[in-house]
């Protein structure tokens, strides 16, 4: 099995920690990035195989498989222990509506902080600009924290055992915090339920997988990680 992923991209590491959680072997190829050119230019076998051209693309033998949500749903039915997705409809509907939570509504507010893991531009009027639009989206995303946090009231994870959805949601807010974005601290449930998160071991070394790149490829971000 092959993961064709991203040092700094939220869907590959999503991915990197199913299987992870999975227990399954895999060969990591990390498609080369930079903060000023991006992936371009791009990775000629994630070309071939990958219509937009983006990563996590996963290679299972003679089937090539992009789109972390839907490999996510494959790799839960090749691969069904542990399971990731909840076993009755109506749960597992739940499970897919917050991965779509995640990887769309947050990720929408959350693209206008992105470019703070960027060198500063020259001409400072244009950061100027991308901050007073990250300021906007700062407290959107605050709102759908405390969205969040609501759901995990009485609960360990968003659906009663650990899913998808657990670590959809997560990386969502992990890159809000990793991009100097709302605190965590107003809301006792979600902080709980992120710390329990982080504790995991898969988790665990992919958060440290994503410090270390930032390291090498990101410009430093004010407020990251905030208390």
């Amino acid at each position: 099995m092959k993961l064709y992923s991203g040092p700094v991209s939220l869907f590959s590491r999503k991915v990197e920690i199913a299987l992870h959680e999975k227990g399954l072997p895999f060969e990591q190829i990390l498609v080369p990035f930079t903060q000023t050119g991006g992936y371009s230019p791009r990775n000629p076998d994630v070309l071939a195989i990958n219509p937009k051209g983006q990563v996590p693309v996963l290679v299972d033998g003679d089937l090539s498989v992009y789109d972390s949500t839907v490999i996510l749903e494959y790799l839960d039915e090749a691969y069904p222990e542990p399971a990731l997705h909840p076993k009755t409809p109506e749960d597992r509907a739940r499970c897919r509506l917050f991965d779509v939570f995640g990887d769309e509504v947050m990720l929408a507010p959350l693209r206008s902080l992105m470019h703070r893991t960027e060198p500063k531009p020259d001409n400072m009027q244009r950061w100027d600009a991308q901050e007073a639009k990250a300021r906007e989206a700062e407290p959107v995303l605050a709102g759908h924290f405390a969205e969040i946090d609501r759901a995990l009231r009485g609960k360990d994870y968003l659906c009663g055992a650990f899913s998808a959805a657990d670590i959809a949601v997560f990386m969502a807010v992990f890159w809000t915090r990793r991009l100097g974005g709302p605190s965590l601290r107003e809301h006792e449930a979600l902080a709980a339920w992120y710390e329990r998160l982080c504790a995991r071991p898969a988790f665990a070394r992919v958060i440290a997988e994503i410090r270390a790149a930032d390291a090498e490829l990101s410009a430093p971000v004010e407020g990251a990680f905030r208390e």
